[in-house]
């Protein structure tokens, strides 16, 4: 896997530690597994205060878009820069989910060999293309169906884009989505991202970021014919029994596209 795509083994390294709580948020029974498959590339993290903040984050987040994608009732789902996502095995799905994991297939191609055992519980599709370039047609391919109501997630994403890659995507996303699809990814909050970059720990993760949409995400959803909604990631961790011990600038989005 390249550099950036490693990254997503610092997220499964978080969520395989989770999973080992006995208050954990979710079980995630394969994070371990792709930890172990590729041991050398895994980010070695320290207990700094700004470090435990983003673990919190990416556990938050993981159960938050978790309860989104379930509750969201829509009968086709697509994961934008699915990385090591593992909820095509783990999600208790409605029957009939059809479920697409699109990201760079360095990525899926490891991601593959390591579930090779494993039987999703939806119907899963993989979709081989680079979100910073064009990826509607891969989709659309591999048999997406634009008129049927979709549940999109782009979980961590945005940050390792442009602003004008950010901006393409989720016009895309906007001119795929029939009338009652949903959407949700991080707020969008570039404080964020400049207090991560100033920490070493971080700065492995930092690093390959490029901004993101470079404005608020649920302001762009509302101005592109979404309804769109803000969550704080304090409030939504709170909700969850894991009340943050610092404040917390940073949250998530969803949305709905009108009719």
């Amino acid at each position: 896997m390249d550099e950036v795509s490693k990254t997503a083994l610092g997220v499964a390294r978080v969520r395989a530690g989770e999973s080992e709580r006995p208050d954990r948020l979710f079980d995630d029974p394969w994070a371990a597994k792709f930890c172990a498959a590729a041991p050398d590339l895994v980010p070695v993290g320290t207990r700094t205060p700004i470090a435990l903040a983003f673990a919190l984050q990416a556990i938050i987040r993981t159960r938050f878009y978790d309860d989104y994608l379930l509750d969201a009732g829509c009968p086709q789902v697509v994961l934008l820069g699915a990385g090591l996502d593992s909820r095509a095995y783990r999600l208790d799905w409605p029957s009939g989910t059809s479920l697409f994991e699109v990201d760079l297939p360095g990525v899926l191609a490891f991601k593959e060999k390591v579930l090779a055992d494993a039987e999703p519980l939806c119907q899963r599709t993989v979709v081989p293309a680079d979100l910073a370039q064009e990826w509607e047609n891969p989709l659309l391919a591999a048999g997406f169906a634009p008129e049927r109501p979709t549940a999109w997630l782009a979980e961590g994403l945005l940050a390792y884009l442009t602003p004008e890659e950010a901006d393409r995507l989720l016009s895309t996303v906007t001119g795929l989505s029939a009338p009652d699809s949903r959407f949700s990814s991080e707020r969008g909050d570039r404080a964020v991202q400049a207090e991560a970059a100033k920490t070493s720990t971080m700065n492995q993760y930092a690093q390959y970021w490029k901004g993101g949409l470079g404005r608020p995400v649920p302001e762009w959803l509302d101005e592109h014919g979404w309804r769109a909604t803000g969550h704080d990631l304090g409030d939504v961790a709170t909700g969850y029994g894991r009340p943050p011990g610092r404040p917390t600038t940073s949250g998530f989005a969803t949305a709905i596209r009108r009719t």
